[in-house]
């Protein structure tokens, strides 16, 4: 794989410069276009052999077009922050925004093949991890963004020559270091790494391109040339070409609504009942979460319902349990410019809990597939594929000890039409109903398919949904309360 960037590629100075000229030019009107549509983000990840060029070609990069265009980030050793949150989460929060460039060092590879160098990936851990970043890639392909992918190489030999010559020279002596020596001593190690990453994880949306590091000018317009062609290749491109969704059922059932028609919203609790069971389990939750079991999770509360279903109430029962410097909730209402900018996981992944912390989403990621698809913010696409994202996502939640715990309050017409009538006469009740909520009673039935959609393809063993019947606000909230605290003790006896 690496035998064309082992023969000697190199450019005289002449011709690089000439070049250069032109190259230049056509990157920065790329930008400028890339800037004025602000239709995708670019991401660039940066890897390699050190001393293959990799630093010097970034900062040739930022000469050549706008650095305010351009974010560079380098991911080295992670902070007690990051080590606290899913290792993924210190990538997401630094997407770069539709009509940026974002160039990524010390990246996902460079954590993976690091961690197999040392031993600490074996052969089946490597190989979840190099499935977990392909869909992860996909994803970000699928949400628009126009994703480079750069290897550095310099053979064995190139590599011994390039560290002894910077050595020699005072100038250059400080940026050979003692890991750069080390290099050469598991170079064959890395390499065969590299090579199954590279052969495993190329694929059209995000292809490699190995990139012989031995000549200063052959790397530099070879990097730059294949951006540019990119860059150009995007931005002509009208639409990007999307497979035809299915569009048969997504379940076997005809009859989708099936699933919460079979809930029986008579349940409920009597006054005396309620305040002894909340109180009981307002204590159970305090407790569980002040356990010191509770240092090697965070928990994630997920509330999605019928408007007017009692999720703002349900969720005060929660909080009420708790001290306030013990929990966070994040209101999920129509995205922001900035977050419409990024993939629309974006928003959520950077709200992720570290350890020993507790976050309450009041609606959630669940959007995709219901608001998003009913009302036709995104086409089917966008929302069917959504249902495998959204279960990678909570599984990468999960394996970092993040407990997930979701509901859906459900009720039914008459009981919500009864509340919005509430609303419109209590005062301090009325900002809660809006036009919005009367228009969605009109498409009933299409949030009910939806629903049903949703609860089958993401209810899974590490992420289950919790269906509750919540015409009688009572039993709602107790419901829910023991739930949570029945998924933290799961969870503390599985650890």
């Amino acid at each position: 794989m690496f035998e064309s960037a082992e023969i000697g590629h190199a450019i005289d100075k002449e011709t690089y410069e000439a070049a250069v000229i032109e190259l230049r030019e056509a990157l920065l009107e790329a930008q400028l276009e890339l800037k004025q549509r602000a239709s995708f983000p670019v991401l660039v990840l940066i890897n390699g052999i050190e001393g293959a060029g990799k630093g010097e070609t970034v900062k040739l990069l930022n000469e050549w077009m706008d650095p305010r265009l351009i974010q560079a980030e380098s991911f080295l050793l992670p902070t007690d922050e990051e080590l606290s949150r899913p290792p993924q989460w210190r990538f997401w929060r630094k997407m770069p925004p539709k009509g940026k460039i974002g160039i990524f060092f010390g990246n996902w590879y460079s954590q993976m093949l690091i961690g197999s160098v040392e031993g600490r990936l074996k052969n089946a851990e490597m190989g979840q991890a190099i499935e977990e970043i392909v869909r992860t890639e996909r994803m970000f392909s699928d949400e628009g963004a126009l994703i480079f992918k750069f290897w550095f190489h310099l053979s064995k030999k190139k590599l011994k020559e390039r560290q002894k010559e910077l050595e020699n020279d005072p100038r250059h002596k400080w940026q050979v270091s003692v890991l750069d020596w080390k290099q050469t001593k598991v170079y064959d190690k890395m390499v065969r790494g590299a090579e199954r990453i590279l052969r495993r994880t190329s694929h059209e949306y995000a292809p490699w391109y190995v990139i012989e590091g031995s000549d200063p000018y052959y790397r530099s317009l070879s990097v730059g040339r294949i951006l540019l062609q990119g860059l150009q290749a995007a931005l002509q491109a009208d639409k990007p070409q999307r497979l035809q969704p299915h569009a048969a059922p997504l379940v076997a059932s005809l009859d989708n609504r099936a699933l919460l028609d079979s809930l029986d919203l008579s349940l409920a609790l009597s006054k005396d009942a309620y305040q002894k069971q909340l109180a009981g389990e307002q204590a159970r939750l305090a407790k569980l979460i002040s356990d010191k079991r509770f240092r090697r999770h965070a928990l994630m509360a997920v509330f999605e319902g019928n408007d007017a279903a009692g999720k703002g109430g349900a969720i005060r029962r929660v909080t009420g349990a708790l001290d306030p410097r013990q929990y966070r909730t994040v209101p999920i209402a129509a995205p922001t410019e900035e977050e419409r900018a990024q993939p629309y996981l974006w928003r959520f992944w950077r709200h992720v809990p570290g350890k020993r912390q507790f976050t309450i989403f009041d609606r959630s990621w669940y959007g995709r597939v219901l608001v998003e698809r009913v009302e036709g913010f995104c086409s089917p696409a966008d929302w069917l594929r959504a249902y495998s994202e959204i279960n990678d996502f909570e599984e990468q939640l999960h394996n970092y000890g993040v407990v997930v715990v979701k509901f859906w309050l459900s009720i039914d017409q008459d009981t919500q039409m009864a509340r919005f009538k509430e609303r419109e006469q209590i005062a301090f009740k009325r900002y809660k109903i809006t036009e919005e909520d009367w228009r969605n009673r009109d498409k009933w039935d299409q949030y009910v398919d939806a629903v049903g959609d949703m609860v089958d393809r993401t209810s899974t063993a590490i992420a289950p949904w919790t269906l509750v019947e919540a015409n009688d606000k009572r039993y709602a909230r107790v419901k829910v309360l023991r739930t949570l605290n029945d998924a933290l003790e799961a969870a503390f006896a599985r650890a």
